[in-house]
């Protein structure tokens, strides 16, 4: 039997739509037909490319975060001071959350608040890839002096992206209620970073 052809554009159209679908509706209440309808094909065209809705799900985050660490990684490079590495993390990841808002919906509200999705799929891997990094910043801080040894990194970790988190959050679902973003998102990230490093710094 012939395998169907599939046309990598169309997929990510699809994938495209879908965030935007979720994002929009939720991911509980959307359908595979207006995921189908938002992307322009037939409904029977999006099982050519995923098993379901939730193989849908799985592939924003997977794919998603893979593009966001890939980002992160590039823009590290040029960056040897941990300082100055602790900022730029802290100024993209909310800068993601600010120029991808579909995915940031998706990955900080849809993914948080469905329990069946969570339990049957453990998306911690990607966030723990994208974690890495920020260990590493910290870690490295330490074994040069720069940032206080005496601050466990797990704690540290825990209030650089608690804090982030949280910022996220709040940008999210203010969006989601259609107001008028309360903060300048550059300066809450200079702001923030400023607070970090300075609480941080040895």
């Amino acid at each position: 039997m012939a395998r169907t052809k599939t046309d990598p554009g169309k997929r990510d159209r699809i994938l495209t739509s879908a965030m935007k679908v979720f994002a929009r509706k939720g991911f509980a209440s959307a359908r595979v037909s207006d995921v189908a309808r938002e992307a322009g094909v037939a409904d029977g065209t999006i099982y050519l490319y995923f098993a379901s809705k939730d193989a849908i799900l799985i592939a924003i985050i997977e794919e998603g975060m893979q593009r966001v660490i890939e980002g992160l990684v590039k823009g590290l490079k040029a960056i040897d001071d941990p300082k100055e590495r602790l900022r730029f993390f802290v100024k993209y990841h909310l800068r993601t959350v600010e120029d991808d808002p579909d995915l940031g919906e998706v990955l900080l509200v849809e993914l948080r608040f469905s329990d069946k999705f969570l339990t049957e799929y453990k998306p911690g891997a990607m966030l723990e890839k994208y974690l890495e990094h920020l260990v590493a910043i910290i870690s490295e801080g330490q074994r040069r002096g720069v940032f206080k040894r005496e601050i466990p990194t797990g704690i540290a970790l825990g209030a650089v992206f608690g804090a982030l988190d949280e910022i996220s959050l709040h940008r999210v679902l203010a969006r989601r209620r259609r107001s008028e973003p309360s903060f300048n998102i550059d300066a809450v990230a200079e702001s923030l970073s400023s607070m970090l490093i300075s609480g941080l710094s040895a």
